[in-house]
């Protein structure tokens, strides 16, 4: 006895297709924008600051323009990447953190002008948060980096020897 085997959504075709279809424009969260080499999550987390909320962590460091260009790809402007470790979760679990985590950072749009490599780290609470406190939260998130950065870059400007120290929100 043969049997086909059909989706559930066999009756309503352009729903089957919503998934499969790629995003394009500004509703993708392009290539370029994702950091990821080991060595530059590495310099993040070794030479970058810290900003802390309920659940994330967020390391940031201001690429400099000698990191830039020793690149092969075109890294201007910001990067974003993602680590879940497996104490957070079996991978069902750490990869829906990291879609949703990659659906706050497209729908935040961060600014795009700044030369910023930043890595997100998840607590276990983000699995059960809601979607729109998880955007807020990255959003939030990204004001922080900008002021830091452009604090810091105004005192770099005026001569202010003193150097950036890590940043405990």
């Amino acid at each position: 006895m043969l049997r086909t085997r059909g989706t559930v959504t066999d009756s309503v075709p352009e729903e089957s297709n919503k998934a499969t279809q790629k995003r394009t424009g500004d509703a993708a969260f392009p290539h370029g924008a994702r950091l990821l080499r080991h060595a530059d999550f590495e310099r993040v987390y070794k030479q970058g600051r810290r900003h802390f909320s309920a659940s994330i962590t967020v390391f940031y460091l201001q690429r400099r323009p000698d990191v830039a260009a020793s690149g092969s790809r075109n890294t201007s402007g910001l990067r974003v990447g993602f680590t879940v470790g497996r104490v957070l979760g079996g991978a069902v679990q750490r990869n829906r953190m990291k879609r949703r985590l990659r659906e706050a950072v497209r729908l935040s749009k961060p600014w795009p002008a700044a030369d910023v490599d930043v890595v997100i780290n998840p607590k276990k609470v983000l699995l059960t948060l809601e979607f729109d406190r998880l955007l807020n939260e990255v959003r939030q998130a990204f004001v922080v980096i900008e002021k830091k950065l452009t604090k810091g870059a105004e005192g770099r400007i005026s001569g202010s020897p003193k150097p950036e120290a890590e940043s405990r929100d």
